[in-house]
């Protein structure tokens, strides 16, 4: 069995790694940047709630990882001044646990649901009441002799985050008052990141060598900050600590980071559809053992980026390669079926 597949930029995650990424989260919405469509409007929903004194209405952060759904629940929290409590979907396998966090929530309280799509369907109907009364109902016994008590509950705020809002079922997507679809970031919004965070790190980058390696972060902020950590950690080992372009693109190349972005597993991916199985197309599962890897991982680690760029292209037959895949490995597309030349 392949084993879980670990980016060399960011090998080990689970320890270090995270709480690197939390001392580089933004606290405020001032701070925050990127996203500025976003970040007005929950602006404005931030700030009428504190007017009226009452808890903001729930707010729904649906877009792919690392674009900053969990940083925006945590400075909704610091904005209200209120307590934050955070759980996720998978964790939340019986109506039971829900019941237990939320009769343990203060008032005002923000609710941070990550992975929201994923919670059980018990748990999910037991939802719907406590974000639109501020109840639950707890059944005690089982059988004909099971009785259903009625839980009051502080009012709170819920932050609901999903990668795939497609999944959420509509009765719990229409209580939510607020809706924000978080977008890929530009490279201009990535470099400022870069160099925010760069000064956290008290770590010295020229300005083009923040701009090559917001150019290489796939428009995500998390991986912005991972790549620039370990740029660090060649300019302390290699040069004398500060980051030049040379030396950002010697630790770049190092960890297999390419000028678009691509790592080891994307492009084993691309040149397994284009060398391998000759443009395609190629059906998941063949992909994944051709690769090396799970047939999960692939699907959404590397396609995502890789139908993004235009490089490869999902099909009801299977994935097959674009001609600009092909040109970004240096290959040549084949011509097309039934075409030939004189």
């Amino acid at each position: 069995m392949a084993q879980p597949y670990r980016s060399p930029v960011d090998p080990y995650p689970e320890a270090e790694e995270k709480a690197a990424e939390a001392a580089l989260r933004p606290n405020r919405l001032a701070d925050f940047t990127g996203q500025a469509r976003v970040v007005d409007q929950l602006g404005l929903v931030l700030a009428a709630a504190k007017r009226r004194g009452a808890a903001p209405d729930h707010v729904l952060l649906s877009g792919p990882p690392g674009l900053g759904k969990t940083t925006l629940a945590m400075i909704m929290a610091a904005e209200l001044e209120t307590p934050l409590r955070i759980s996720s979907g998978p964790a939340i396998q019986h109506a039971g646990d829900l019941a237990a966090i939320l009769s343990s929530l203060a008032p005002g309280e923000v609710f941070f649901l990550d992975e929201i799509h994923r919670m059980s369907r018990p748990a999910e109907e037991m939802l719907y009441l406590a974000m639109e009364d501020f109840r639950v109902d707890v059944v005690v016994g089982k059988g004909p002799g099971a009785t259903a008590i009625p839980l009051e509950l502080p009012a709170f705020t819920l932050v609901g985050a999903t990668t795939r809002a497609g999944l959420l079922p509509s009765p719990l997507r229409d209580r939510f008052g607020f809706t924000a679809q978080l977008d890929y970031y530009a490279d201009q919004a990535l470099t400022a990141i870069v160099r925010r965070s760069a000064e956290l790190l008290a770590l010295t980058v020229d300005p083009e060598a923040a701009d090559l390696i917001a150019s290489r972060s796939r428009g995500t902020p998390r991986i912005a900050n991972r790549l620039l950590r370990r740029v660090r950690d060649y300019a302390e080992v290699h040069g004398s600590g500060q980051v030049s372009v040379a030396l950002a693109e010697a630790a770049l190349d190092l960890f297999e980071v390419d000028r678009l972005g691509l790592d080891r597993l994307d492009r084993a991916v691309l040149s397994a559809v284009c060398a391998k199985f000759g443009g395609g197309p190629v059906g998941l599962g063949t992909l994944a053992i051709a690769v090396g890897e799970e047939a999960e991982t692939v699907a959404e680690v590397a396609e995502p980026f890789l139908v993004r760029l235009g490089f490869l292209m999902r099909t009801p037959r299977g994935r097959t390669a674009t001609a600009a895949g092909f040109a970004h490995l240096g290959l040549t597309a084949p011509a097309p079926a039934g075409l030939f030349s004189l």
